[in-house]
């Protein structure tokens, strides 16, 4: 699951504690503050372990159950046919690392209050649950979860508990997937199947296949998820788009690596990136109704239509500057302004 979208990729970074100075940087301390003699204006991942045992620590951790063991109780092969709501055997984890507490690694904490808002993607206002439900169509390859569905309302307590002394206006550090230089030219994924094979393919399968747990189990899940096939995520995901794959890739991977101490150069993260995304995947329908205003559309959307007349094969693998400039001049024609310069 995306909530922002997203690699497939195991959760099994080690685990740190999350501290985050707000409006200052990570884990800076505000100089103001300390001269007033007051503390770091701090803020640090809630400890799901402290929650009493009632009603609704229970519901939190099942949120939390629900984002790091996802095919285990509503994936498509669980016995109850009604409870199959995810489409693929991967966990929302597999993306949200260190069940949505990673920085940089999709996190999924101070979300909470930032809905509802509008989605270029729908062209419209969107709740918690309709982006919930936008990751369940398309990196869970599955079906919506109804209004209602226990599930549901699991999730977003989770990620409510997440946000627990986030002032709604805040946006935490950390967020997404970070940021590195684009390439001034197409990403290579001929180059990246080199790299690939030499720094993925042992977790994640030569063929990108994964590697399912000791079967049989009742634990139907990957130890290393799959990265392409029918059992990953679909083309409408956002991680099958390159800025978001290879951001991801370079700020988590391979095993160890974060923000702090990537792994793999800027210029690696990419080709293997487009290594990974130009491979086979489950196709989402209606994907050409994505994006009213084709203006919102980002970059790298993988699948047109299109209005700036770039390639599909450009707006896939870069170079994205040439792609921004041209829709930079579309939307200051259509606003009756001035052209930014060529």
């Amino acid at each position: 699951m995306s909530i922002r979208p997203s690699i497939g990729v195991p959760a099994c970074i080690v685990a740190a504690v999350l501290v985050v100075g707000w409006g200052v940087g990570f884990g800076a301390v505000d100089a103001h503050a300390q001269d007033k003699g007051a503390g770091p204006a701090i803020w640090t991942v809630p400890e799901i372990g402290a929650l009493p045992d009632d009603a609704n620590g229970r519901l939190v951790r099942r949120g939390r159950d629900l984002i790091t063991a996802t095919y285990a109780h509503i994936g498509p092969e669980v016995p109850d046919r009604a409870d199959r709501f995810a489409g693929n055997n991967l966990a929302c984890s597999n993306c949200h690392l260190q069940a949505g507490t990673k920085k940089f690694g999709i996190p999924l904490f101070g979300l909470f209050g930032e809905f509802p808002h509008y989605s270029a993607r729908s062209g419209a206002e969107i709740s918690i649950e309709d982006r919930l439900n936008a990751c369940m169509t398309r990196s869970m390859n599955g079906r919506a979860l109804p209004p209602g569905a226990p599930a549901m309302g699991a999730l977003v307590a989770y990620i409510r508990f997440l946000s627990t002394g986030v002032p709604p206006a805040e946006r935490l550090p950390g967020l997404g997937v970070g940021r590195m230089p684009e390439l001034a030219r197409a990403a290579n994924p001929a180059r990246g199947e080199t790299i690939y094979a030499g720094t993925c393919a042992a977790c994640h399968g030569t063929h990108g296949e994964g590697i399912r747990r000791s079967l049989p189990t009742a634990d139907l899940g990957y130890m290393m998820p799959p990265l392409w096939g029918g059992d990953s995520f679909n083309d409408g995901a956002g991680v099958a788009r390159l800025i978001t794959a290879a951001n991801f890739v370079h700020f988590n991977m391979p095993h160890g690596a974060d923000y702090l101490n990537p792994q793999l150069t800027p210029d690696d993260a990419w080709d293997v990136a487009a290594y990974v995304v130009a491979q086979p995947r489950p196709r989402k329908a209606g994907l050409d109704k994505d994006f009213p205003d084709l203006l919102e559309k980002p970059v790298d959307a993988p699948y047109g239509p299109y209005a700036d007349g770039f390639s599909a094969e450009q707006h896939k693998f870069g170079p994205f500057a040439p792609i921004r400039a041209a829709v930079a001049r579309l939307k200051a024609e259509k606003a009756g302004g001035p052209a930014p310069p060529r």
